[in-house]
């Protein structure tokens, strides 16, 4: 507990040289036992952050077949913060909601491989 506060409060980073960035990241670095146990805890709420670490994950967030569901499960977040507390307007809320959930699952189905595809394929289906 004393380590995560000199990370903290930055002076860990001061007497390395170091930004604190990287030390912070250096502190936080878990098992792999303990990634596992973080993970399955918050399976619905980002729990991918676990396994792989923050920056990894920040990084695949931004990848070429991730970013547009990133991107509008971010605006969807920031318009249903609006929509609630700023226009005070519960529909217009749920509706963000209901579209950050949707855009959340599909950027979860970008790590198996192929489902993606899958379920573009079958709604096609469906639709004619």
């Amino acid at each position: 507990m004393d380590k995560l506060k000199s990370v903290l409060s930055g002076e860990e980073a001061r007497r390395d040289d170091r930004t604190v960035l990287e030390t912070v990241n250096e502190a936080s670095t878990l098992g792999w036992g303990t990634r596992v146990k973080g993970f399955v805890a918050c399976l619905w709420s980002g729990g991918t952050m676990f396994l792989m670490g923050p920056m990894r994950q920040l990084k695949k967030m931004c990848d070429k077949t991730r970013a547009l569901a990133t991107t509008l499960m971010i605006t969807c977040l920031v318009l249903t913060l609006c929509a609630a507390f700023w226009w005070k307007n519960f529909g217009l809320a749920l509706l963000f909601v209901i579209l950050q959930i949707l855009s959340f699952a599909w950027y979860s189905l970008s790590y198996i491989p192929f489902v993606r595809e899958a379920i573009l394929k079958l709604v096609s289906v469906c639709i004619k």
